[in-house]
């Protein structure tokens, strides 16, 4: 026999066997359920999306409960320990780890892109010198669409792919530029010499020096970062992709709303938050008071829990390790020390354990980046530079997806029920 759900219906006392496929139930197979022949038929109810699958995707796997996140099925922890992100993102792309060949070819496609058309700098320049880079980046990547009109044909396979190709090499050369601007300083083009992170490095930091050579401990750290911010699953600014590219809009226009979506503080700049918590405590003396005020209701612990890991974020784990090794090179951040008694106390809490509230990637992450000269309204960006592989692997993945269409919601009405138009002479 089929797997099946059979509801019951105590309104009309009818029973109906509703499909099981992988774990879940069509939402449309509950329209038959009615309580009358003009009735609308059954919704779900699903404020946030916490239970609602809205595509079918094979690039990244969660496992929550067990602390488990895989691309294509790779363990994050192998990929940030033997991969890199150009080869992460081919990965992500394309379904298979490339070959040396396909990897020096991938390579060298993104080298020739990441060159910023001229009219670039003159947009740019019309922000305030003191505009935050994630307003300027995710303006700046909108912008590229009026420059690569061609991008407009997404039912065009190999268009497709020279906009994943230009849109990965030039992400890292806006938000430098963007940073750039913010501190006044003239803009750096890329130098085809450098890896990915390395020129990235290059094109923020490079001040009169002939040749920038970044440091390799800080390249390898960047590196593992955006491995492992290249992809999440369905989170807030993924499903701004998917449901802005539903619309068959070109992707620099996806792209800047889910950079939009990324830019609010319950997503990408949960690792700035991080950090004000930890000003705010000031000292490892003072650790437990304010554990005390968090338990008290007084207060957030930022960078514990996450709407789906329900125990350690594996990207957690890798990142302090990473921590060690950058702080090797640029001295320890002074705030280590408190976020390790933070973490010491409550991973020994009954009150976080129990409600599973262990550290995410957003609590290290900051105290690395800081430590790396970057200024806190920076954290978004450097989060946008990688995600934006796994946006586009999702977005072509949505667009080759025969079950999806234009994205639509439905609602429950609330509002008044019809009622007819009042002079306004007459109006109470």
């Amino acid at each position: 026999m089929a797997d099946t759900l059979t509801i019951t219906d105590n309104r009309t006392g009818k029973q109906y066997d509703v499909p099981i496929a992988e774990g879940t139930i069509r939402a449309m197979d509950l329209r038959q359920i009615k309580a009358s022949p003009d009735d609308f038929g059954l919704m779900t109810y699903d404020p946030a999306f916490q239970n609602t699958a809205s595509c079918r995707s094979s690039i990244t796997f969660i496992d929550g409960d067990k602390g488990i996140l895989e691309y294509r099925g790779y363990p994050i922890d192998q990929l940030a320990e033997h991969s890199t992100y150009l080869e992460t993102a081919a990965l992500i792309l394309n379904g298979e780890l490339p070959n040396t060949a396909e990897l020096d070819a991938w390579s060298r496609e993104i080298t020739l892109h990441t060159m910023l058309h001229e009219n670039i700098k003159k947009f740019m320049e019309g922000f305030q010198y003191d505009a935050h880079p994630m307003g300027i980046f995710l303006s700046t990547v909108g912008a590229l669409s009026t420059i690569y009109p061609d991008a407009k044909d997404i039912t065009n396979a190999e268009t497709r792919r020279l906009q994943i190709s230009r849109l990965i090499a030039k992400v890292p050369s806006i938000a430098a530029y963007a940073f750039r601007h913010s501190i006044g300083r003239p803009y750096v083009y890329p130098d085809n010499d450098l890896s990915f992170t390395g020129n990235f490095l290059n094109m923020l930091f490079k001040m009169t020096e002939l040749k920038y050579r970044p440091h390799p401990v800080l390249e390898r750290a960047l590196d593992v970062l955006f491995i492992l911010h290249a992809d999440h699953e369905q989170n807030c600014s993924t499903s701004a992709m998917r449901s802005i590219g539903s619309s068959q809009a070109d992707p620099y226009a996806s792209l800047a709303g889910a950079a939009a979506a990324l830019y609010g503080p319950l997503h990408g700049g949960a690792n700035e938050a991080v950090l004000h918590m930890l000003k705010e405590i000031g000292s490892v003396a003072n650790v437990p008071a304010f554990i005390a005020r968090v338990k008290g209701g007084d207060g957030r612990l930022m960078g514990f829990g996450h709407r789906v890991y329900k125990s350690y974020d594996p990207r957690a784990r890798i990142i302090k390790q990473t921590a060690d090794l950058v702080f090797d090179v640029t001295g320890r951040n002074p705030l280590t020390d408190i976020a390790l008694e933070l973490e010491r106390i409550a991973l020994e809490d009954e009150y976080f354990v129990s409600r599973k509230l262990y550290p995410n990637v957003d609590f290290y992450s900051g105290l690395i980046y800081q430590a790396m000269g970057f200024p806190l309204d920076m954290f978004p960006v450097l989060f946008a530079i990688p995600r934006t592989a796994g946006w586009l692997a999702q977005w072509d993945e949505m667009l080759r997806d025969a079950d999806q269409k234009i994205a639509r919601p439905r609602q429950i009405y609330i509002g008044a029920a019809r009622r007819d138009y009042v002079p306004r002479a007459t109006r109470g």
